[in-house]
């Protein structure tokens, strides 16, 4: 009787026991263990999921380049290297030399220095034998200024349809590589040289296409 006692005694003080005894008891600890893991991880995972994106920078949409958009000068014509109104008072020098011109213009077109003949690649042009003022026959980029007293300053133009202009035999020079000229504005004003000292003041105009010399007459009417 008292062992019975003694034991119903242990029972009643030691509830603990009886709980752990019963064989749900740790399986249920430890699912419910797994549980709170698994509500961390995930709350986890949906804060640091948000923090990223909230950080990512918003996609940079960018914009389309846009066409460059050429001067008028593509659809420009070339026009005379001097003011248009002293037309009437230019004097072609020296022609260009074609070798499918007549004799006259073939003998035109020859420059004597030293007892020696050379071809002209472009036209020489004087105004009443006096200095003038020189004109970017086009629009265009100065792309060389070569200076040289003995064969006359040269300025080089190009051009965007591809053609280039030479200036030769000018001074006071307005213009320097890399500029940026309209058609019409003033560049130098013409001037002699020893390389022609019988053409006295003068102009000489070349024109180029694709690299090689062509008349200037193809285009203006002297």
């Amino acid at each position: 009787m008292r062992e019975d006692n003694n034991k119903q005694n242990n029972t009643s003080q030691n509830p603990k026991t009886n709980w752990q005894q019963k064989p749900w008891f740790w399986p249920a600890i430890y699912g419910g263990i797994a549980a709170v893991l698994i509500v961390l991880i995930v709350t986890y995972s949906v804060l640091t999921s948000k923090e990223e994106s909230d950080t990512v920078a918003e996609p940079t949409v960018q914009e389309e380049e846009s066409p460059v958009i050429e001067t008028n000068a593509r659809t420009e014509t070339l026009k005379y290297p001097f003011d248009e109104s002293q037309l009437q008072n230019v004097k072609v020098l020296q022609d260009f030399y074609d070798i499918n011109a007549d004799a006259k213009s073939r003998e035109n077109a020859l420059l004597v220095f030293d007892q020696t003949f050379t071809t002209s690649s472009g036209i020489s042009i004087s105004i009443n034998n006096e200095p003038f003022e020189v004109l970017a026959a086009m629009s265009g980029e100065v792309k060389e200024v070569k200076l040289d007293a003995f064969t006359g300053n040269k300025i080089i133009i190009e051009h965007p349809n591809g053609m280039e202009t030479h200036y030769s035999s000018v001074t006071d020079i307005l213009v320097k590589k890399g500029d940026l000229v309209e058609q019409g504005q003033p560049i130098a004003t013409t001037t002699e040289n020893d390389w022609n000292p019988t053409a006295g003041i003068h102009l000489h105009f070349e024109v180029l296409e694709d690299g090689k010399h062509v008349n200037p007459r193809n285009y203006l009417n002297f």
